[in-house]
């Protein structure tokens, strides 16, 4: 029996691409991947749907230095979707030798995304993957040329489709016929599309070299503001300040409130640098801002602290903050 080795995300797309292969009787294994900046949830929840477990991959650090410096272009933020596809061609290659599986597939679509789903661009992949014409998009295969397996006979060209474009009438339809009632709406998926957390991993490009995970998931919450070589962030509801309190690394310094509903403020500071009064300042009177309570008082207290250490006290008047120990 043909194996193959299916690029699963979890969208309709790859569900149908699975149904199609199924019908000409090719045994499946279903792998996906996780990085900093997406997530293999929806791929769990459409392989349990389709009765299939699903290998998962972390990229997350490849991928980083990707995103930092990519080969090709960015898309519409900083995602080098060109880039992040080959890296996942590339590690699909590997696990064919291991595991000896026949060819690759991919729910990719002709057309679907302009800039990374084109002729040329399905070329490149292939071409510097070391895969040409081994890579199989059955949702497209008619409108592409032939891949080998097609040429050999192993798979069979007429009952692939030739869908392209954006549209999705083609898909639903398919989903109908394969009695696929649960799956998930089209979407990005990756946060780096973002034009908001696209900009604010930028700005953390150019004031950090080493970057890990904790600096990545903070820029995905709260409200953001720069404060000369810190940064300042505000979280946004509860589930916001409970994040923000466990990403705070020591160095930095947490604000809230006293006695007061209002979000917590964490103060971002960079190794061996100490804080500065009007950091503190600015700090102070925008946590009171974003406190709906708050704002009608003219004075209130804030606690600040790091993560072990003793809480001190701001006096917040108007819009000063005087220092109370």
């Amino acid at each position: 029996m043909i194996k193959v080795l299916l690029l699963f995300s979890g969208g309709l797309d790859s569900m149908l691409t699975a149904k199609i292969l199924q019908e000409q009787n090719i045994k499946i294994e279903l792998l996906a991947f996780t990085s900093y900046f997406f997530n293999s949830n929806q791929a769990k929840q459409s392989a349990k749907i389709l009765r299939k477990r699903v290998r998962i991959i972390d990229i997350s650090k490849e991928h980083l230095k990707i995103v930092k410096n990519p080969r090709y272009c960015y898309g519409c933020g900083l995602n080098p979707c060109l880039d992040c596809h080959l890296l996942m061609i590339k590690k699909a290659k590997q696990i064919l030798k291991k595991d000896k599986i026949d060819f690759i597939a991919t729910g990719e679509i002709l057309g679907q995304r302009p800039m990374s789903q084109n002729s040329r661009q399905f070329q490149i992949l292939e071409k510097n993957a070391g895969l040409k014409n081994r890579v199989l998009r059955p949702l497209s295969a008619r409108l592409l040329e032939p891949t080998i397996f097609e040429q050999k006979g192993s798979i069979d060209r007429k009952k692939l489709l030739a869908i392209s474009g954006r549209s999705r009438k083609a898909q639903i339809a398919l989903a109908k016929k394969y009695k696929i009632k649960i799956f998930p709406s089209p979407s990005g998926g990756c946060i780096l599309t973002d034009p908001i957390f696209s900009q604010r991993l930028k700005d953390l490009f150019n004031h950090k070299k080493r970057i890990n995970k904790n600096d990545i998931e903070l820029l995905k919450v709260g409200r953001h503001f720069p404060a000369n070589s810190a940064k300042i962030i505000i979280g946004r509801n509860h589930q916001e300040n409970l994040q923000i309190k466990k990403m705070a690394n020591k160095q930095d310094i947490l604000m809230e409130i006293d006695k007061i509903p209002g979000p917590t403020t964490l103060i971002v500071i960079p190794a061996k640098t100490e804080i500065q009064y009007v950091i503190l300042q600015k700090a102070g009177q925008l946590t009171k801002r974003y406190s709906t309570k708050a704002q009608k008082l003219s004075e209130v207290k804030i606690k600040y602290w790091r993560k072990n250490k003793k809480i001190k006290i701001l006096s917040l008047r108007g819009v000063n903050v005087v220092i109370a120990e």
